[in-house]
């Protein structure tokens, strides 16, 4: 199939692409409501590049359920803290869960999620290549916050597996997402980085079940430079769209770096696309082929056809677990981030590198199934993610590091990309990533960040909430 790829110096000309929204539909804005402080010394250090209470491919560590905000972090005592607030309130209570982090790795984020089958909150938390620990609420806390005091004792003990289901003794990235029927699912990478498989468990309101591994770690992959036979699948996301259809993009890292122009880069290469039609069984790629099996010997593989979506070398420092969102016709939109050619074919220190000539790109596939790319003429100035939402009339948001919010019309075909608000200017002192309540969005059209403070060693530093009103 036949991409088409929008380039900025294009956009730059004013060559705005047909867009297909009605006159009448507004273009993007955010209108800054307010913010609230969860915890004003929250635990702070920095571990490959990031903080552990705002890791981007944190899913989730803030979401929004029946009017409720709920958010997740580390206490500067290390205590495991779950938070909720009335929509509109400035005040979060607060709830220990009983346990404490074990490591300064930032990859060892709590995340969030909601089984609306029986109204249970679930969070799995504090894992890297290792075990995890799993706690849930009693049924119906979601269902009927205010009612149902915000205490300890509303939350079970502490577990290493899912009710008695042990999963894997190398578990990483927890992803929660809720399935059409309200059941909640559990992604997850068995093994390490380099050499992982993706997985997923499901559980249906009353056991939790393994549906098994869906991506290989095998097959050979060669560039001009070398050959890999190992590697591991990084989703950028892995959401359902109102019309059931559960997508994925994704990034392979590969094991071997001799598939490198120089060792200070990433082994990350291609933008790739799956979807899945039947609640995660079966996974097929952009043309409707089936290419893996969720728990079957034939898994989604770099050697499978139709997976790439937009090429790329492992020589421009790719982002792996960037950002995606699906629009109103369930059509995927994803960010991705590298060094372009432009600024040289070969990164040698990635985040050097990335900081200093870094962009980011929107890829969406559009109403006639082609893909298209757009660069976001908006500078990096930093190693790390870009978060990605659309509003009710599918407008793009990007929401870079230090809470610098850029957005693009629909109405343009995406080619109008305006910076809307700078967190660096309005003076936040954000350390990088930012965790989005992806939720919210569609709820009660907010655009609702979580960001912490810079601060310098260990000294804790305040984590925040802010919130946008978006068009409605």
């Amino acid at each position: 199939m036949k991409r088409r790829t929008v380039l900025a110096t294009a956009l730059l000309a004013g060559m705005a692409g047909p867009g297909t929204a009605r006159a009448a539909d507004p273009g993007p804005s955010v209108t800054l409501t307010g913010t609230t402080t969860l915890d004003s010394q929250a635990i702070f250090f920095v571990s490959y590049d990031g903080l552990v209470n705002n890791n981007a491919f944190q899913k989730n560590g803030l979401l929004t359920y029946k009017g409720y905000q709920y958010a997740v972090w580390y206490t500067a005592d290390r205590n495991a803290m779950v938070g909720r607030r009335a929509l509109g309130s400035s005040t979060w209570s607060t709830v220990k869960v009983g346990h404490t982090l074990r490591y300064n790795d930032s990859h060892n984020v709590i995340s969030m999620g909601i089984s609306k089958v029986d109204g249970r909150l679930h969070l799995n938390m504090d894992s890297h290549s290792d075990g995890f620990t799993y706690v849930k609420s009693v049924a119906g806390l979601v269902d009927n916050p205010a009612g149902l005091s915000w205490t300890a004792s509303r939350f079970g003990a502490p577990q290493s597996a899912l009710d008695g289901l042990a999963l894997t003794s190398q578990f990483t990235y927890p992803q929660f997402v809720s399935t059409p029927e309200g059941k909640l699912q559990l992604s997850y990478r068995v093994a390490v980085s380099g050499n992982g498989r993706n997985a997923l468990a499901e559980y249906d309101g009353s056991t939790w079940t393994d549906l098994g591994e869906w991506s290989s770690s095998t097959g050979t992959y060669s560039s001009e430079h070398g050959s890999s036979t190992a590697r591991n699948m990084y989703l950028h996301g892995i959401d359902y769209d109102r019309n059931g259809r559960l997508h994925s993009f994704f990034t392979w890292r590969e094991q071997n770096g001799a598939v490198m122009c120089n060792g200070g880069g990433i082994t990350n290469h291609d933008t790739g696309y799956v979807y899945s039609d039947d609640r995660g069984r079966t996974w097929r790629n952009n043309a409707g082929t089936v290419v893996g099996t969720t728990g079957g010997s034939d898994k989604v593989a770099v050697t499978d056809a139709g997976l790439v979506v937009d090429p790329l070398n492992p020589d421009h420092s790719l982002m792996n677990q960037e950002s995606q969102f699906t629009d109103s016709a369930g059509l995927p939109h994803a960010i991705i981030s590298y060094v372009p050619g432009r600024f040289g074919q070969c990164t040698t220190n990635y985040v050097a590198d990335r900081t200093a000539s870094g962009r980011a790109f929107h890829v969406r596939k559009n109403a006639s199934g082609i893909w298209q790319k757009t660069e976001i003429p908006v500078p990096l100035n930093s190693s790390q993610r870009t978060k990605l939402i659309l509003d009710k009339y599918d407008n793009a948001y990007a929401i870079f590091p230090f809470c610098r919010i850029a957005a693009a019309s629909k109405a343009s075909g995406y080619t109008d990309w305006t910076m809307l608000y700078d967190g660096v200017g309005a003076g936040l002192n954000a350390f990088g990533e930012v965790v989005i309540d992806e939720t919210r969005v569609g709820q009660d059209h907010f655009l609702s960040i979580m960001y912490q403070e810079k601060s310098s060693g260990t000294t804790p530093s305040a984590l925040r909430n802010l919130n946008f009103r978006l068009p409605v």
